[in-house]
């Protein structure tokens, strides 16, 4: 295991199990902003909105796919339901088909999301424990690498600046883990998460991933962001009924004043093919 790595755990409750795994090895792949012109960007997931929460309503029997005594109802899989979003936008209806990933049932989806997190969890190296023994949580690098793994993608960048996050929207959608706070599983109108102005204080309930899916606004004021009035919009795994239909916003001022708990992966597949 890398010796070098920066590493920060958070409690598994599910469906909050993202930590925080930086290594610079990887991290010396970032796209700097150069200057080009940004502007509002979206990138629509192909597939439903999943939802890690009610896996048995789902018909989604954890026990008889992963050989478990028992079945769980949720897991802390958030990393790959974000990574699943992602691949559903990144793949063709083709490729997805030859990868295993049904784009047009909810339920089959979660299974794939399901076992691409078992897979993450295995490629996080710097834990012993794996799911489907244990819940564990994975990282956004983990499921980075076990896409890369399957041959889904070939490479993946990194983000460190509001700039580069936008630069890197503008040519696909973002991994995004993060901090989550209570006041955010309670979002506002169009499912802000910072709609409450204290949502700071509110308790720190674990890690979470998401996928960045939009640059909904983007506002430039002398040259610079404008980071209040910058909005990002990303898909949440937690069913249709969660704040916007399933999706969620944010804005970029919130992404800096977190921004030393968060880690972004854009996985790309420039030249793969299944």
């Amino acid at each position: 295991m890398p010796t070098d790595l920066t590493i920060r755990t958070y409690e598994v409750t599910p469906p909050l199990g993202r930590h925080m795994v930086l290594d610079p090895r990887s991290l010396a792949y970032r796209r700097p902003y150069d200057g080009q012109p940004l502007r509002a960007t979206a990138w629509e997931p192909r597939i439903p909105v999943l939802d890690q929460t009610h896996l048995l309503a789902q018909g989604i029997r954890t026990a008889e796919a992963y050989g478990l005594d028992s079945d769980v109802d949720a897991l802390g899989s958030c990393t790959g339901n974000a990574a699943t979003a992602l691949l559903s936008i990144l793949l063709t209806p083709e490729q997805a088909f030859a990868a295993a990933l049904n784009l047009a049932d909810a339920a089959m989806a979660e299974h794939f999301a399901i076992g691409l997190y078992a897979d993450a969890t295995s490629c996080d190296q710097w834990s012993d424990a794996t799911w489907p023994t244990q819940d564990v949580g994975s990282s956004g690098l983990g499921v980075a690498k076990a896409m890369h793994k399957r041959g889904l993608i070939d490479q993946y960048g990194h983000a460190t600046s509001a700039a580069q996050l936008c630069t890197l929207l503008q040519t696909g959608p973002v991994l995004m883990g993060m901090p989550w706070h209570a006041a955010m599983s309670d979002p506002g109108p169009d499912g802000f998460v910072d709609a409450d102005p204290s949502w700071a204080d509110s308790p720190l309930e674990g890690g979470h991933e998401v996928c960045i899916t939009a640059l909904d606004d983007i506002a430039i004021e002398d040259g610079a962001i404008d980071a209040d009035h910058t909005v990002l919009r990303f898909r949440q795994s937690w069913g249709p009924s969660w704040g916007d239909h399933g999706d969620g916003r944010l804005r970029l001022s919130t992404y800096l004043a977190l921004r030393d708990q968060i880690d972004l992966i854009q996985p790309r597949r420039d030249g793969v093919t299944l």
